[in-house]
């Protein structure tokens, strides 16, 4: 009788143990919730976010939950030579960021260059940063337009315009946007197209001319009536070869494109070198401004984005450079190319 009796007591304490070590990770897990519920609402209040119901809150949650996550995942790992943040597009999928946030699209009717003018320059500088030499505007924000190519395009322009004039001026985007016909506006496009246009055109309106909106409108004769900062033609880099790419970008801003969408850690970026992991096909449109080598011997490409200030480092990106893969980290070697003014 005893036995049973200690038996019994040993069944209801192991079943009052286990249901209070359900009770501990029902609670945890409740806790664990709450917060993330909590970061939402701060992170929605220092966005600006606002939802049109409770069905999309909590849809949008949902995304906001696996991306922070992820991030903090990540950044818990040991050895990574850069860091994410939970940023603006947290609470976006991969289809929706690549669909808003980049837009670089590469045509069949883009001309191919066979010169490419510093093919015979080896004398380049072991690091360069053309901010430092006064060749580079204030990072941009394409917002939720896919014209990342305007902005790679312009970048590229202002910069070999200041340094054949002496003067920095940040030129539009928006009339790309606007009025050039042969790439797609908020859709995409390239920016040999765009070089293609601005050539045509005798140079492009400046920014306080002609502003940007974030979204595409009707051209505007009037407002891109005084044009500036002319350019003779275009080059290109030749592909998949980051030795040539260095030559180009010793001498002068050049736009590139990369991969920034799905299998991208790009767009939760913080800062350090990225590494990867990305893949090669081609959706978004920057500008190398520069390059270098880290404090642990990372060599890096200098790249200004248009995503606004908040992103990354101030709005820049340092990427690998000197990789295995011949088209670059993320085919950054892959499609080069920068404006020509003789």
């Amino acid at each position: 009788m005893a036995r049973a009796t200690t038996h019994l007591h040993l069944v209801i304490f192991s079943f009052t143990f286990l249901f209070a070590f359900e009770l501990i990770i029902v609670s945890a897990h409740g806790l664990e919730e709450a917060a993330m519920l909590e970061q939402h609402e701060q992170w929605m209040a220092r966005h600006g976010r606002i939802y049109k119901d409770s069905t999309e809150k909590a849809t949008r949650f949902k995304i906001f939950k696996k991306n922070v996550e992820y991030i903090d995942a990540f950044n818990v790992e040991a050895n990574k030579k850069y860091n994410l943040s939970v940023n603006k597009f947290a609470d976006m999928t991969d289809e929706e960021f690549i669909a808003s946030y980049t837009g670089y699209k590469a045509t069949t009717k883009e001309v191919m260059l066979s010169s490419f003018s510093y093919a015979n320059v080896n004398d380049v500088p072991s690091t360069i940063d053309w901010r430092e030499k006064g060749a580079v505007t204030d990072v941009k924000n394409q917002m939720k337009c896919g014209c990342c190519w305007a902005f790679s395009a312009v970048a590229a322009l202002e910069g070999i315009n200041q340094m054949k004039t002496g003067q920095l001026v940040s030129l539009s985007e928006q009339e790309l946007v606007d009025c050039d016909y042969q790439n797609h506006g908020c859709e995409g496009g390239s920016m040999e197209t765009a070089f293609q246009f601005i050539t045509q055109n005798n140079g492009l309106a400046t920014e306080a001319d002609y502003p940007y909106q974030g979204g595409a409108g009707t051209c505007d004769g009037e407002k891109r009536a005084s044009p500036v900062a002319a350019i003779t033609s275009y080059e290109q880099v030749p592909m998949n070869d980051e030795a040539a790419l260095l030559q180009a970008v010793a001498n002068q801003p050049v736009s590139v494109a990369v991969s920034a969408g799905q299998w991208s850690d790009l767009r939760f970026y913080n800062g350090g070198v990225f590494t990867g992991p990305c893949t090669t096909n081609l959706d978004h449109a920057v500008t190398a401004i520069g390059y270098g080598t880290s404090e642990d011997g990372t060599k890096f490409w200098l790249i200004k984005n248009s995503w606004g200030t908040e992103w990354g480092e101030n709005g820049y990106l340092r990427i690998q450079r000197d990789v295995d893969e011949k088209e670059g980290l993320c085919g950054i070697a892959m499609k080069p190319s920068y404006p020509v003014i003789m």
